[in-house]
């Protein structure tokens, strides 16, 4: 499992495309080859998984008991807006709209690493999450 660290400010443009910072791209395993998952978090985030990271933890929830309403619920709720990624030849994503309206991301972002995902915040949201103490 990766452990990505760091918080790097960077800005969408107006077509939704967004630089993955380098410091980031260094931490990546071969395994994940410039590929992502996308979702949905379950603050105002979106977490962007790297895919071999995605594969593992969705592999993790194969033991859910899908019988159960509970665990249908968090399987569809973590699902909720997963969109494959793939940074673009100038080392971009492009973020689907229907996911930067969910994170209420406007010009500036945040990617901060956190565990095996990168957590993408609005820079607004971020501080507000940040400085929240309750």
């Amino acid at each position: 499992m990766s452990g990505f660290i760091g918080e790097f400010g960077a800005t969408v443009d107006a077509k939704g495309r967004v630089l993955f910072p380098a410091a980031l791209k260094k931490q990546l395993s071969p395994e994940a080859a410039d590929r992502f998952v996308l979702n949905r978090g379950f603050e105002k985030q979106l977490n962007l998984f790297p895919s071999n990271e995605w594969k593992e933890v969705t592999a993790s929830m194969s033991g859910l008991n899908l019988f159960d309403t509970d665990a249908r619920n968090f399987y569809r709720m973590f699902h909720n807006g997963a969109t494959e990624m793939f940074l673009d030849g100038q080392g971009r994503l492009l973020l689907p709209q229907r996911l930067v309206a969910y994170a209420s991301i406007k010009k500036e972002v945040v990617f901060y690493g956190y565990a095996n995902r990168i957590e993408i915040w609005s820079a607004a949201e971020f501080n507000k999450m940040m400085t929240d103490k309750t």
